[in-house]
């Protein structure tokens, strides 16, 4: 083990960085990303097999064998922090560097190119996408349900990894950016720490406090030669359904005991680990520049992806989109742009026969349009739905465009999950391929809370209300699941003492349109 001393925090500073006109969006394909940037090729290709090489060291810690994924990741990385704010919530002030997101587009993150800052340890852009990504990749490949405190811990503590001159992975590096909140704050007791979710909250300082707490208290049990193995037994116990506080005093013992340890930790100075061989260098990276056609959407697409929920943002979203289709008639990223806008936006207020007119102009160029032709699909069902149609042979083909998008793309969890909600939206039981398809695109995004969740009640539905339950865990504890989890769990377990299993599944199994 190595030492690293924590010492007190430093406010961060950015120097701010612009790109050029000229500047076209590149794609960087690797084994588990695609990567778009308007950065030059050089530092593309550096930045991907720097996230790459992460991705690989995550794989060897915890012993997944298989190589990248069948279903990647997206990232978007943009110039500067402030673009990365502005995206996230409108204001180029507000404190987002960088985010990761799950919705019914398929799952994202969004980063910057900005460096600069006076802490020590790798960028402050780093650190936040490996965190998001240390999220993601905890949701794909370690399948139990984890408690907040240790969801979070878990991503600032391999947050911090880098890469010695060797090419060894560096792992457990203090969290720099959390000192200020650790040592100038009040502290959070263990106990809160453990049995509240990071929801609670009531303040910055608070969350800044809590985040800290949690990856310290992650680094001690991680690190610590006297708590080995705590940690797993823990876990263990809340997956067997302990409740919380016993399951805490059971592994880790007196929790005051467990405060006034994690209080001299702080103190100390903390050991991390360094792998024994160099973690490997990825050099299947393909770099190509987009389209001409992509490239001139990307921005939009951005705006798009970011800004459900806020009506004025994709409305304006949705104009501008029509006012660079009438500029570019024969582009069909635009008009597929254009319709996704029109669908994201209120039922009430959307403009379908808009939407229709920019999908068949999408499909007349790329008749195998992926995305377009599942848009398609969900246009069709939702107007056989306003009208009460109960022809099975009407909702055949309706479902008929979302068929052809599988067709196209068999490794798109997207038109899979759409195939079995078509059937809700029909309101009538998925067939036996639509719960396989089901099945198939949980496998290909497990981090997909909706689809997890569509998953877990369609377990329950037949019968395997074990699986269920575990997977309605792993939702409830999540701290990102905007408090769906335990509504799911809850209905999950109804379901099994009531012996439901034979129930149709409703419209409201799945929360698309």
């Amino acid at each position: 083990m190595q030492k690293a001393g924590f010492g007190l925090i430093a406010v961060i500073m950015m120097t701010g960085m612009t790109g050029t006109a000229e500047a076209k969006w590149l794609r960087a394909d690797t084994e588990s990303f695609i990567i778009y940037s308007e950065s030059g090729e050089k530092p593309l290709r550096e930045f991907a097999a720097n996230l790459q090489r992460f991705d690989t060291t995550l794989r060897l810690v915890f012993n997944v064998a298989q190589k990248g994924e069948e279903s990647r990741l997206p990232i978007y990385l943009l110039p500067s922090r402030d673009d990365v704010a502005r995206l996230a919530t409108g204001s180029r002030s507000a404190p987002v560097s960088g985010f990761y997101r799950q919705d019914r587009d398929g799952s994202f993150a969004l980063s910057h190119r900005q460096s600069g800052g006076t802490l020590p340890g790798t960028s402050a852009a780093q650190q936040v996408l490996f965190h998001e990504y240390s999220h993601h990749f905890m949701k794909r490949h370690l399948r139990v349900a984890f408690p907040g405190w240790f969801i979070e811990g878990f991503a600032e503590y391999y947050s911090t990894v880098d890469f010695d001159k060797e090419g060894r992975a560096m792992i457990g590096q203090p969290a720099h950016r959390r000192g200020y909140g650790l040592l100038m704050l009040p502290k959070m007791p263990a106990e809160r720490v453990l049995l509240e979710p990071p929801g609670a909250m009531r303040s910055r300082g608070q969350t800044d406090v809590y985040y800290g707490r949690s990856w310290l208290l992650t680094h001690m049990l991680f690190h610590d030669a006297a708590r080995a193995n705590q940690v797993n037994t823990y876990t263990n116990a809340i997956n067997a359904g302990i409740e919380p506080r016993k399951a805490a005093t059971d592994a880790f013992g007196d929790l005051a005991q467990l405060d006034k340890d994690l209080n001299r930790y702080v103190e100390g100075r903390l050991s991390y680990r360094t792998t024994r061989d160099p973690v490997p260098v990825s050099t299947a990276i393909k770099i190509t520049p987009l389209s001409a056609d992509e490239d001139a959407v990307m921005m939009l697409r951005l705006e798009r992806l970011n800004v459900r929920g806020d009506k004025p943002r994709l409305t304006n979203v949705r104009d501008a989109l029509r006012a660079l289709a009438a500029k570019l008639p024969t582009n069909p990223d635009v008009h597929y742009e254009l319709a996704a806008a029109e669908w994201d936006i209120a039922p009430a207020a959307r403009d379908l026969a808009a939407m229709r007119a920019a999908l068949d102009k999408v499909l007349a160029a790329k008749p195998e349009h992926v995305r377009a032709n599942v848009l398609l699909g969900q246009l069709q069902l939702y107007e056989l739905r306003q009208k009460g149609e109960t022809d099975p042979a009407a909702w055949r083909a309706a479902r008929r465009p979302i068929q052809i998008a599988n067709r196209a793309d068999p490794n798109d969890p997207i038109p899979l999950h759409a195939y079995f909600q078509s059937f809700l939206t029909e309101r009538t039981r998925p067939s036996d391929m639509a719960i396989k398809g089901l099945e198939r695109a949980f496998v290909l995004t497990p981090e997909n809370l909706s689809l997890r969740s569509a998953y877990a009640v369609s377990l329950a539905h037949l019968g395997r209300f074990e699986p269920a339950i575990n997977l309605a865990k792993t939702v409830a504890f999540d701290p990102h699941d905007n408090g769906r989890g335990d509504a799911l769990l809850k209905r999950i377990e109804t379901m099994r003492d009531r012996g439901a299993a034979v129930a149709a599944p409703s419209a409201d199994d799945d929360a698309g349109d």
